[in-house]
């Protein structure tokens, strides 16, 4: 047996995906595959046709056909079993039989096609053997990949160490009055990128006079840990002397798309041996009709106290939420006093607050169904029109007090039919063809743009587009909870502190 050629082609002959298994030109092929349909003879049920040179061997799949192209002292019963093989490919790799979808996977099939023919003739698999070949899973490669992520959060941990030990020696020098040292690049954003949107508290932190930093300082010696992102420090001290001189810089983000470095909000440049995190997470399942299935809200405040002198304070917390929030203190913090005038401290006022150590001191839940609770509400309603679907979906920020930041509506879009239309929008998109999803981004939405639509018009049905998913990050609390003050437990005397405050989904769907 020598195959020539196998090919998936339309009943007009058109050539969609071809692969040669001996030296063939283009044109060569493109004309046989456009000659095979005008030898076909209607009402017969043979699945091969011959010519002067050539056997087709084919078989129908929907509005396509599959053809192997052999010379004509080839083995017809073993034409006939390969092509059955052939036939059982295109499905592990396409869901549709169309057009679209084999254009879209054609480099996977030509793939799969080589483990089945080599230089003409048929190799001894099956489908399972394909199946594994074309994954090329290796075990090298796992172990290399693993090895590789190590090194990183090893070396991600030593630049924060490293980062926080220059930090306390600037806040030291600062102290003792010194001028405080430059640290090649470091300084003290070795604190940032770990954590979701900020506030520094403006009344209690004094802004700092800018200082000029001395030109980054190559690290010595072979270690590895020192040189992540050294690239990236060079490019920010090339943007710094730019800013210095005049001009206006826009900075682009790197491109992620729905990962979280991309929805982080910038944490504060300083922190205060006094600092607190302020965080919230919802998880809300809603269903398509209407009627909210359950949400629920977990919040948290945490204290860093990283000078022993601060160790002694107490939290003034206002309480202005109507929600129905239930709260619950840490098991060493004075229930009684918090109880009576808000105050957080400890049971044994002569004690300290623990050291560089992070301190979950006040924590809340609330569980509810009642709908007029809901953030964002969102209404997706796909109506069928013909073959197509006409998908009109609207968000609607229910309450006025939050800011959401960079929103991202993800709604199921099926998989073989091509791009959505878009019609309506406010904002942006984004179709990603691989995972079958289309993206609605919006940068805000506030009591300024507390609602807004998109319209698109797809192929398929009403299920295929739930459930839909939300995301989005806020620097303020859906609980009305703050952290009005910091005083000394002796002398009641204000501190110093600052402080972040996240909110951020967990899980928001829509089934």
């Amino acid at each position: 047996m020598v195959l020539l050629a196998a090919a998936v082609c339309t009943k007009a002959g058109k050539a969609i995906v071809s692969r040669q298994f001996v030296e063939m030109t283009r044109t060569r092929i493109e004309g046989l595959l456009a000659a095979f349909p005008k030898l076909m003879s209607t009402g017969k049920q043979h699945t091969f046709v011959e010519t002067d040179s050539v056997r087709y061997v084919y078989q129908p799949m929907e509005k396509l056909y599959m053809v192997l192209v052999t010379t004509k002292n080839s083995n017809i019963l073993e034409d006939l079993e390969t092509l059955r093989l052939f036939s059982r490919v295109i499905p592990e790799y396409c869901r549709v039989l169309e057009e679209s979808e084999i254009s879209e996977h054609c480099f996977d099939i030509i793939f799969a096609f080589d483990e089945i023919v080599a230089l003409g003739y048929r190799e001894n698999v099956n489908l399972a053997q394909i199946r594994t070949f074309t994954e090329m899973d290796s075990h090298e490669e796992k172990v290399f990949r693993a090895v590789r992520e190590t090194q990183e959060r090893e070396a991600n941990a030593e630049m924060r160490r490293k980062a926080k030990e220059l930090q306390q020696a600037r806040r030291d020098a600062e102290r003792a009055g010194k001028k405080a040292p430059g640290f090649g690049g470091f300084g003290s954003t070795g604190m940032s990128g770990v954590s979701p949107a900020t506030i520094i508290t403006e009344s209690m932190m004094e802004p700092e006079k800018p200082k000029m930093a001395p030109a980054p300082v190559r690290p010595s010696g072979p270690s590895k840990a020192l040189k992540l992102g050294a690239k990236g420090k060079e490019v920010d001290n090339f943007v710094d002397k730019l800013k210095s001189e005049g001009e206006n810089i826009i900075m682009h983000s790197a491109g992620k798309k729905q990962s979280e470095a991309s929805k982080v909000l910038q944490p504060p440049v300083n922190t205060e041996s006094v600092h607190l995190r302020m965080e919230e997470k919802i998880s809300l399942t809603c269903g398509r009709d209407g009627g909210l299935q359950n949400m629920e809200i977990l919040g948290m405040i945490t204290l860093r106290v990283s000078d022993d002198k601060n160790g002694r304070i107490r939290l003034h917390i206002n309480n202005n939420d109507k929600k129905g929030v239930q709260l619950q203190t840490h098991p060493n913090v004075d229930k009684k006093l918090f109880t009576a005038e808000s105050l957080i401290g400890l049971k044994n006022p002569e004690k300290s607050f623990p050291l560089n150590s992070d301190v979950g001191v006040l924590k809340w839940r609330l569980q509810t169904t009642d709908e007029s609770l809901i953030p964002l509400t969102i209404n997706c309603w796909p109506s069928e029109s013909g073959s197509n679907c006409d998908v009109n979906i609207e968000y609607e920020l229910q309450d006025e007090g939050l800011e959401l930041n960079d929103v991202i509506i993800t709604i199921p879009v099926p998989s073989g039919v091509g791009a959505p239309v878009i019609g309506d929008i406010d904002g942006e998109y984004r179709h990603d063809s691989r995972k079958n999803i289309l993206e609605w981004c919006l940068p805000v939405i506030d009591e300024n743009n507390k609602s807004g639509s998109l319209e698109f018009s797809i192929a398929g049905k009403p299920n295929d587009f739930f459930p839909v998913n939300v995301s989005f990050v806020s620097r303020r609390c859906y609980s009305d909870i703050q952290v009005a003050k910091v005083v000394q437990v002796e002398e009641g005397s204000p501190v110093k502190y600052s402080s972040e405050t996240s909110f951020v989904v967990d899980k928001y769907e829509i089934l």
